[in-house]
């Protein structure tokens, strides 16, 4: 058991809490990240690379034919180990995005291949459930059954806006509970049905769900109803039978207070550890318990935790995920500690033993690295598996340093695009921003002022345009000038382009001959007048 302080190295703004860390062919993951996905990584997927107390993150690619997979935070992240001769996978349910849009999309994260360079591609997928299907939420679990030869996925809990109707101006961004209902679905067909069991009667969300063949085990949790966190543990077991499905629920009492736990696997068999998460608003949990599931049920028992530092006793929050088998990823907030450049401390916490610590260190060395094992074979061909790179290349970058993600490449978003600080009153907060005129999606809208020479962009929300106002300015030719600018929602009329008539000459026709006139006196038109009379 060791608990170790990790150094961020250019990638400690990326994680947040409610990020989640996925396990994908042998390699970490981090989904979840904090902000829209920039240019340096547009999938927002980044490997989690831990090694000598550092953490390097590397930009994930996805495939072609993969959707699009926005960051979301607090989802629903279900493992599917490999089954049927499908691949190891992930379902993704629900979570807020960084506008604080709740999403009720499904999508299937799976493998798609290995580069030549050991290179990972990922293939994102969105499921579509027909029927009784689950809203909106975040906060909640999904987890699979397997019952007479079938597979479901059962999703249960969350927290979610209040119905349209009940919202008002006050309550716009308020959360319920979701009602307590337990949702099936599978996965080849997408077809979902709503239960109702009276033992779940109250709303949870951020409690922790185990499974093993039929059954579910939901410990713990928060309700916002009653504001607390009791010691609650049932047991749903599942039986996908040939016309419908019976649930059935029974209430254990041998539950814990816990919420926003961390859980990660020791071992192949259903064998757990449960690590940080909170006991009430005030008091994390620095506790650990081993959960064990077997033919009898479940069993609790508590764990020896690691030798907490001062840094993590006295913080308020903290967050983290898994890593790997008995490893924990841990941030605490740095309490606003002006000498810290960083948001929060990191920390590796693993509850392996030596010997497994060193058997995994070198099976990762094998599938994932070259190492450098004074008696390990060198491998004399293995410049024809890297292509348009030379051996010496190879050798240098066997890090991946030239992959890892970097703060610094990025674009400074504080300057340019949507989120800049438009004016000396700027209320537009990238990570708190939601839509304030109905024109308005996922970035806010925005209008030129036209003082100076080149002009600026100014957010419509921090001038208080009206959106009549703002529509108005935006059809017509009128210029406008911002608040720090004169403060004139607009100004006179552009004058319109003078524009020259055409001056229409008309044609001479070439070589026209006009009639012959005849000069005839008075006395010779008064002789043909009364002739022809």
């Amino acid at each position: 058991m060791t608990l170790q302080p990790v150094t961020p190295v250019n990638c400690a703004s990326l994680l947040q809490p409610g990020c989640s860390m996925l396990q994908l062919d042998g390699e970490v993951l981090l989904f979840g990240q904090k902000g829209w996905p920039k240019r340096s990584c547009p999938t927002g997927v980044f490997g989690i690379r831990l090694k000598s107390g550092e953490m390097k993150l590397r930009a994930i690619s996805f495939s072609n034919d993969s959707c699009y997979l926005p960051p979301l935070r607090c989802p629903a992240v279900c493992r599917l180990d490999p089954y049927d001769g499908l691949p190891e996978s992930y379902l993704i349910h629900g979570g807020r995005t960084p506008n604080n849009e709740i999403s009720s999309s499904l999508y299937l994260l799976t493998m798609d291949s290995r580069g030549c360079n050991r290179k990972l591609t990922l293939r994102c997928k969105e499921k579509e459930l027909v029927g009784e299907v689950p809203g909106a939420r975040y906060g909640h679990t999904v987890s699979i059954v397997q019952s007479h030869g079938k597979t479901a996925c059962v999703l249960f809990g969350g927290r979610s806006y209040m119905p349209a109707g009940e919202r008002t101006t006050e309550s716009w961004n308020s959360v319920v509970d979701c009602l307590p209902q337990v949702f099936l679905f599978d996965l080849e067909f997408g077809c979902s049905s709503a239960h109702t069991l009276p033992e779940l009667s109250d709303g949870q969300s951020f409690h922790l769900a185990f499974s093993r063949e039929d059954c579910v085990y939901f410990l713990g949790g928060h309700s916002i109803t009653s504001d607390s966190r009791p010691p609650r543990l049932f047991c749903l077991r599942v039986e996908l039978l040939q016309g419908s499905p019976l649930l059935s629920c029974e209430i254990l009492h041998t539950g814990i207070s816990i919420s926003s736990a961390i859980i990660t696997r020791t071992g192949p068999a259903h064998r757990y550890i449960v690590l940080g998460g909170y006991k009430s608003d005030s008091q994390k949990r620095m506790e650990c318990s081993s959960v064990i599931l077997d033919e009898k049920g479940i069993q609790l028992e508590p764990f020896e935790p690691p030798q907490w530092t001062q840094d993590i006793v006295h913080s308020r929050t903290w967050f983290g995920g898994s890593v790997g088998e008995g490893s924990f990823l841990l941030a605490v907030p740095t309490e606003g500690r002006p000498s810290q450049s960083d948001m929060h401390y990191f920390y590796h916490v693993s509850f392996q033993t030596e010997e497994d610590g060193k058997e995994e260190e070198g099976t990762q060395g094998c599938s994932q690295e070259s190492t450098d094992y004074d008696n390990s074979t060198p491998l004399e061909d293995s410049e024809e598996l890297y292509f348009g790179r030379e051996p010496h290349e190879l050798e240098e970058s066997s890090d991946g340093e030239e992959d890892a993600y970097k703060e610094d490449d990025e674009e400074d978003e504080s300057q340019t695009g949507y989120w800049i600080k438009c004016s000396l009153g700027c209320q537009v907060d990238p990570n708190k921003w939601e839509p304030y005129y109905s024109t308005e999606l996922h970035r806010p809208a925005m209008i030129f002022c036209s003082r100076g020479e080149g002009g600026h962009w100014v957010h419509a929300q921090c001038m208080e345009l009206s959106e009549i106002l703002l529509l108005r300015l935006s059809e017509g030719n009128k210029r406008y000038f911002c608040l720090d600018h004169g403060g004139l929602p607009y100004q006179e009329m552009t004058p319109p382009r003078q524009v020259t008539p055409l001056k229409r000459t008309p044609l001479k026709v070439k070589d026209r001959k006009t009639p012959p006139t005849i000069k005839m006196s008075p006395a010779k038109k008064s002789f043909f007048r009364r002739l022809f009379d």
